[in-house]
């Protein structure tokens, strides 16, 4: 797991604590071993040797950790052995110009600016589909930047979705806030998005990409800390587990591991 730098304020983006966090909940799992780099990115190339999954959570655009010097490489490397890839909150955002293509090859989906749009809204997540990474998780509601209308490739199979409320367009266009496409599906009023979703690659590794994680107490919530628990297991070709990972946090869980800002 590749922790981003330090970004935002206090309790937001807090990567190598989310991480940490998720780390700690793995611990005991048979058949895993979970490394967490912080700053972006390991120091030796050499520790990717092995991975059965890599995960990132970190900021995204150009400042993503996977667009600097040869780490998109390195990642495709790991892909055309069948590597899991997995991408939380920011870190679903490559550029157009560079890692776009690869996202959309590596995890099915991926955030497009002027395209895909980040408000803050209460998601309502009525329905769970029949998927391994939906094992034991219920329906639930909570406030996060959701991002939506992603860009998405061939095969993707929705994991989280839920119907926008028009909220989510009170803000002027932007390369980030809205854009005519997404203010008309809003609109609409009935139009469910996804959110978090799989992807079963042709090369026979796996991808997951999740919208949420912009606030670090969230993962308080059983629900939500579940799916993407579930999701770590199964990018990695792990089986997930009936009623999915059983975990538990505590408030002082959560106040371990934050970035000093």
């Amino acid at each position: 797991m590749i922790a981003g730098k330090p970004s935002h304020g206090p309790g937001e983006h807090e990567f190598r604590a989310g991480l940490l966090l998720f780390q700690k909940c793995l611990a005991g799992f048979p058949g895993i071993k979970v490394e967490v780099y912080s700053n972006g990115w390991p120091d030796s190339s050499d520790v990717l040797k092995g991975a059965a999954a890599v995960v990132i959570y970190s900021d995204g655009g150009a400042g993503h950790p996977a667009l600097q010097d040869d780490h998109l490489q390195q990642l495709g490397a790991l892909m055309k052995q069948g590597v899991g890839f997995a991408c939380l909150h920011y870190a679903v955002e490559p550029t157009q110009e560079k890692g776009e293509r690869e996202f959309l090859d590596w995890m099915g989906g991926c955030f497009e600016i002027n395209w895909s749009v980040n408000p803050v809204w209460e998601a309502d997540f009525k329905n769970l589909p029949k998927h391994p990474i939906a094992r034991g998780v219920k329906p639930f509601r909570i406030k996060d930047e959701w991002y939506f209308n992603m860009r998405f490739g061939d095969g993707v199979n929705p994991v989280l979705t839920a119907v926008p409320p028009l909220t989510t367009i009170s803000r002027p266009d932007g390369p980030h806030e809205d854009n005519p496409t997404v203010r008309a599906l809003v609109q609409i009023g009935h139009v469910p998005q996804t959110l978090a979703w799989a992807v079963e690659r042709a090369d026979g590794g796996r991808g997951f990409g999740f919208t949420g994680g912009h606030y670090h107490r969230n993962w308080g919530n059983d629900n939500l800390r579940k799916l993407v628990l579930n999701g770590i297991l199964w990018v990695a070709k792990v089986e997930v587990p009936p009623d999915g990972v059983a975990s538990t946090v505590t408030p002082a869980d959560l106040g371990e591991n934050l970035d000093s800002k």
